[in-house]
């Protein structure tokens, strides 16, 4: 349905370049959406590969040359990372829901938090946007501690970084391709044309063009995420949060939302951080892993320290995962006779 105070809704979006009178969108958003479309991401994780091993080059050169001349400058710190929690602990009642939890993320990394049901995985991300408020420890965006802002400055805080919820979150009211619109109008600077135009190219990206005019209730769970990662990429943050984006899809649309995941990462540096219990799913994503049981961070760090991470429940988690039904059912059970 229409917006009755924005009478040009998105189901008139007009098509790139349809008339010269056009206005143009003077906005990087634009481009970077071009770019996403031109490249599969197996061809920007090759890129990223290539970068990675000339970047390992260039370390282990330097690191050589600094062993052989002892008096040479040392190296900068690196730096500082965008999301860290310093010993975060909650509790609700007298259920220890984190207790003195730390990771950290760089910006451009994806961090995958992992764990059963119940382990306080969602947690973290509502105390990350203010949500809720830890009972101690520190949080910080960019090197700024949130936890101590009022609304304005946590108001601030998300338009850095942003959320996927599980079921979407969107305005039930407003078309697929209003909800997409809402942030760019909210920011503001844009005309209605120009909103449109975004908002089409965003839809592509999405692989959703042919749902611009429906209303969320008619979508399913799997298009309603990538609705809401639509919408979330039009308020051009600097970093989303994923809450089980895979929960209640199908594989297919899994995938897809995994590629897109991917593709943010790669080409516009987008840092990520996806709640899951997918195992396959965070192998196919993550730098970083961060394990929650009982409330402790059981294991922190890359992907693949965490597959050969000999903790107890880290090991039974992937051998949980891992379990598959027999290929054959069972020989069946001679019935007694009386």
């Amino acid at each position: 349905m229409s917006d009755p105070k924005n009478p040009s809704s998105a189901s008139s979006a007009p098509e790139s370049g349809s008339s010269k009178d056009e206005p143009e969108i003077p906005h990087s958003l634009a481009r970077e959406l071009d770019e996403l479309q031109s490249n599969t991401v197996e061809e920007l994780e090759a890129v990223a590969s290539t970068a990675s091993a000339l970047i390992a080059d260039a370390v282990a050169q330097a690191h050589a040359e600094r062993l052989a001349n002892p008096g040479s400058a040392v190296p900068q710190p690196i730096a500082v990372p965008f999301i860290e929690f310093k010993e975060v602990s909650i509790a609700f009642g007298d259920r220890k829901i984190l207790d003195e939890i730390s990771f950290h993320i760089g910006r451009g990394q994806t961090l995958c938090i992992l764990g059963r049901s119940g382990v306080g995985k969602s947690v973290s991300l509502r105390i990350l946007l203010g949500f809720l408020k830890p009972d101690a420890g520190k949080v910080l965006v960019d090197g700024e501690e949130i936890l101590d802002l009022d609304e304005r400055g946590l108001q601030e805080i998300r338009k850095k970084v942003t959320m996927v919820f599980q079921n979407g979150a969107l305005f039930d009211s407003l078309t697929v391709g209003e909800n997409i619109a809402f942030p760019l109008r909210e920011k503001g600077g844009l005309e209605e044309d120009q909103i449109q135009q975004l908002v089409s190219r965003m839809l592509n990206l999405v692989d959703q063009s042919d749902t611009v005019d429906r209303l969320p209730s008619s979508l399913s769970m799997g298009q309603k995420r990538c609705i809401a990662i639509a919408r979330a990429l039009a308020a051009q943050p600097e970093a989303i949060l994923y809450d089980e984006p895979t929960t209640m899809v199908d594989p297919i649309m899994g995938r897809n939302i995994g590629d897109l995941i991917q593709r943010l990462k790669l080409q516009l540096g987008i840092t990520s951080i996806v709640v899951t219990h997918d195992m396959r799913f965070a192998e196919r994503l993550a730098d970083l892993v961060l394990f929650l049981e009982s409330g402790k961070a059981r294991f922190f760090g890359t992907i693949q320290e965490f597959m050969a991470c000999p903790d107890e429940h880290v090991q039974q988690f992937l051998t949980l995962d891992a379990y598959q039904l027999p290929s054959r059912p069972p020989s069946p059970i001679p019935s007694t006779l009386g």
